[in-house]
C-alpha cells in the first residue's frame, strides 16, 4: 500500500513517517497542495493523508481537485482543526476520513486501514461532535413549514427569488415575504445565510 502525505511541517510527516512504520506500507511526502497533485499524478498512492493548513492550494481545495483528477481517491484528512464546520466541508469536498492531530496514534492506524479496505471513518470524538450538531440543525428545521423547506432547497441549489416564485407559481413579493419569515425562524439576517444553511443542512 503506497501512501501520499500532505503536510507543511516536516516534523509532522516525519513523525506520521515513523509512526506507519508498524504498516507495510511506502510513503511519498509534499509539503503543499501544488506538490501533492504533482505527486499524485506521478504515484498514484492508495491513501492520500492531507493537513488543511496548506500553502497554495488549501486543503479543502486540494480535496476537491483530487477527486476531479480521480473519483475514486481515497483522502484521510488529518487537521489540527476539528470544529464541525471544516469537517463538513472536507466531507463534503470528498474527503473518507477525517482525524484531529490530538488523535491517538492507534486511532490514526484504524482509520488508515479502515480506508485502506475502502470504508470511512471519521474520529470517535468528532463523529459525536457532528450528530450532536446534525440534532440542533434538525430542531430549527422543525420549525419550518414544506414550503419553507421547498423555498430553502431551492435557495440552495442557486435558484433567485424571482426563479423560485415561477417555479411555486406565485409572486415574487410572496416569496421575499415567507423568506424574511425563514430568516427569522432560522435566526439570520441575510438571503446568503439562507443559501448557507441550506447547504451546511443539507436540505433536500
Amino acid at each position: 500500500m503506497k501512501l501520499l502525505l500532505v503536510d507543511d511541517h516536516a516534523i509532522v510527516r516525519a513523525g506520521l513517517q515513523r509512526l506507519l512504520t508498524s504498516m507495510e506500507v511506502s510513503v511519498v511526502e509534499a509539503a503543499s497542495g501544488r506538490d501533492a497533485l504533482i505527486r499524485y499524478r506521478e504515484d498514484r498512492p492508495d491513501i492520500v493523508i492531507l493537513d488543511l493548513n496548506l500553502p497554495g492550494i488549501g486543503g479543502v481545495e486540494l480535496i476537491q481537485r483530487l477527486v476531479i483528477e480521480d473519483p475514486a481517491a481515497c483522502i484521510l484528512v488529518f487537521s489540527m482543526h476539528a470544529e464541525a464546520i471544516y469537517v463538513s466541508r472536507a466531507l463534503q469536498a470528498g474527503a473518507r476520513g477525517f482525524m484531529s492531530k490530538n488523535a491517538t496514534p492507534a486511532e490514526l492506524l484504524t482509520a488508515i486501514r479502515r480506508l485502506a479496505e475502502g470504508g470511512r471513518y471519521i474520529e470517535s470524538e468528532i463523529a459525536q461532535e457532528l450528530a450532536l450538531g446534525a440534532a440542533s440543525e434538525n430542531d430549527r428545521l422543525h420549525n419550518l413549514t414544506e414550503r419553507d423547506l421547498e423555498i430553502l432547497r431551492l435557495l440552495g441549489e442557486g435558484r433567485s427569488l424571482a426563479e423560485i416564485a415561477e417555479d411555486i407559481g406565485v409572486g415574487y413579493k410572496t416569496i421575499a415575504n415567507t423568506c424574511s419569515q425563514i430568516k427569522a425562524k432560522l435566526g439570520v439576517a441575510r438571503t446568503a445565510d439562507l443559501i448557507r444553511l441550506s447547504i451546511e443542512m443539507g436540505v433536500s
